[in-house]
């Protein structure tokens, strides 16, 4: 199962692989920021508390995009941050703005 904590509320969903955390936002109607789906507007930072273990290495365009350091305090783009494998995940949208 992944927690998914939007803008205005929480969502419980299943997790499937393949699909990014963006992806999984708006199929269950959880209220995620967005703008480009690129990885270039960061608009759909988040910050993963649970599960990073079973999330997609950070692709070239969060590399571009993020501070080593929001990788060490575990931020993502929800567009670019894919599921692997199923395990227990809490993610965050955490918007610059």
């Amino acid at each position: 199962m992944i927690q998914l904590k939007g803008r205005f509320g929480t969502e419980t969903v299943e997790a499937e692989t393949g699909l990014s955390i963006l992806e999984l936002a708006l199929k269950n109607k959880v209220d995620w920021g967005f703008s480009c789906t690129r990885g270039t507007c960061a608009r759909c930072r988040c910050h993963i508390s649970e599960g990073m273990e079973f999330l997609t290495e950070p692709t070239e365009a969060e590399l571009n995009r993020l501070d080593p350091e929001e990788f060490d305090e575990g931020y993502r783009l929800g567009c670019q941050a894919r599921i692997k494998e199923i395990g227990p995940i809490k993610a965050t949208n955490k918007t610059y703005f």
